[in-house]
């Protein structure tokens, strides 16, 4: 394993986590929303992530390190929770409206989560940018 595999899986480690970023962000955005294009409410979206080896024709060790993609975003197959407001637009004849079955504390853990393992990526960049940089001024030195 070179820096550039040590660039690569931070790198696709980042990528990963900025799409978590964002579909916690949506989820939370969409928290109260009732009425989608596909009908019903908001469905809570979570993304599922699969390793990537940075080097399948390399040596054992190269085979073994892996990055990070996201293989697919889905959605949560929750059927809601019901609210009584027959004020609601979309209340159906008893009054009620299915709302969401998103959970915002949970969103909120999953976000910090997130910021978390981006900022673990982030530093684990900047740690191998440095060593890189070291070994150039070590080589350079003669």
């Amino acid at each position: 394993m070179d820096f550039l595999d040590a660039f690569n899986v931070s790198a696709s480690g980042l990528t990963a986590e900025r799409t978590r970023l964002h579909t916690v962000s949506s989820n939370l955005a969409n928290a109260r929303t009732t009425r989608t294009a596909e009908g019903g409410p908001y469905q809570r979206k979570s993304p599922v992530f699969e390793s990537v080896p940075v080097d399948p024709f390399g040596d054992a060790l190269d085979r073994a390190v892996a990055g990070v993609r996201v293989a697919d975003i889905t959605s949560s197959p929750g059927e809601g929770s019901r609210v009584h407001d027959p004020s609601h637009p979309d209340a159906d004849a008893d009054g009620f409206v299915t709302m969401p079955d998103i959970d915002i504390l949970q969103e909120m853990v999953d976000l910090m989560g997130a910021s978390r393992s981006y900022e673990a990526n982030l530093n684990a960049l900047s740690a191998t940018r440095d060593m890189a940089l070291h070994a150039l001024e070590i080589g350079g030195g003669r």
